[in-house]
């Protein structure tokens, strides 16, 4: 698969909310908000567009499933063709956007929409500069800052990231995204956020689980967000073993349905293996049924079985029992138990145009 299909299969699951009329708006000491006019022309075309540009979205993805699902009885057009045929389609939805902000060069939200778009399909540079392009025209649209943050993060300007991400907080301190990326940026970026705030690794620690539970507060049913605050401890050394199955006991809590709560038995007993609570890691294991586990189950438990002995004999077992060692380090027996990987830069973001 080439490049342009490989990031679209990734990227076209989730697509633009679209366009709020009667957002609810956030009132903050000097800041003045202005609510788009859902009887403007321009706001009227812009809406479609965004319809326009999820239809595209979703029909691309559609084409590349139907595709991949084609080729594997056999069937189905090759690569080139439906690339073209990509090509073509999202090429549609690029002009009409350049069309519409060339008709209409002010307008934020049409900045931020394209921007969005470029986002969806892969050229974050021309992304990054939409987003900074709808912030200048409309500083009060935490949204725009969200997602310039975005790029920031991912393109090397991390200290703009926190800043920018600082701004669509104090515009909208009740959306649970800007804290969640705000706290994945800090935890990933840990020397850039010890300079900019002047702390040391482990107040930087302090400060992305702070965001975190921020963001868990307002979003409390969040499973993946709990996750994620969750197995941001693997990553802490000395291990916070007490916070650690705190976070994922909540995440037990938030869990959907049993696979995710024996997917979360899994890190419990990880967490207790490390920790030494071999009784308790052992209990854990044996509610793990689901056979999807059955591998980890197994690793688990005979890393189990290796740190018992270690702890009874830790000479003549031939392995150590400390697994905090400093980042970074080579990955640790129990490191190799399973694939526990740390959120990514930009963890997720806000698909709404803001007010």
């Amino acid at each position: 698969m080439n490049e342009l299909l490989a990031g679209l299969v990734g990227a076209l699951v989730a697509t633009n909310q679209p366009l709020a009329v009667s957002n609810v708006i956030q009132q903050n000491v000097g800041v003045s908000v202005s609510i788009p006019n859902p009887n403007d022309p321009a706001e009227q075309e812009l809406e479609k567009l965004m319809e326009e540009d999820d239809a595209a979205l979703a029909g691309v993805d559609k084409w590349i499933r139907d595709n991949n699902a084609f080729a594997a009885e056999g069937a189905g057009e090759s690569k080139e063709q439906l690339n073209q045929r990509i090509h073509e389609r999202l090429d549609e939805v690029r002009k009409k956007y350049q069309d519409f902000l060339q008709r209409y060069p002010n307008s934020a939200r049409g900045h931020l929409a394209y921007g969005t778009f470029l986002d969806d399909i892969g050229d974050e540079t021309g992304a990054g500069a939409e987003f900074e392009k709808s912030a200048q025209l409309d500083p009060a649209n935490p949204a725009a800052w969200n997602n310039l943050a975005n790029y920031c993060g991912e393109s090397g300007g991390v200290t703009n990231a926190f800043a920018d991400y600082a701004k669509a907080i104090a515009l909208d301190s009740t959306e649970p995204v800007y804290y969640r990326n705000l706290a994945t940026t800090v935890y990933l970026y840990r020397r850039d956020a010890m300079s900019f705030y002047h702390i040391n690794e482990q107040q930087v620690f302090d400060k992305a689980l702070a965001f975190y539970r921020e963001a868990i507060r307002l979003s409390p049913d969040d499973f993946p967000l709990a996750t994620d605050y969750a197995e941001s401890y693997y990553g802490i050394r000395p291990l916070r073993t007490n916070d650690a199955l705190a976070a994922w006991t909540n995440a037990l809590h938030t869990a959907h349905n049993e696979a995710e709560r024996e997917g979360v038995y899994i890190h419990l007993a990880r967490v207790k293996i490390a920790a030494g609570y071999f009784d308790q890691a052992r209990t854990q294991l044996a509610a793990v049924t689901n056979s999807f586990y059955t591998d980890l189950r197994n690793r688990l438990e005979r890393n189990l079985a290796e740190r018992e002995k270690a702890a009874t004999n830790p000479v003549t077992a031939g392995i150590s029992t400390n697994i905090s060692s400093p980042t970074p380090r080579a990955p640790s027996n129990l490191d190799s138990l399973m694939s526990a990987p740390l959120p990514a830069p930009r963890a997720s973001t806000n698909s709404a145009l803001g007010p």
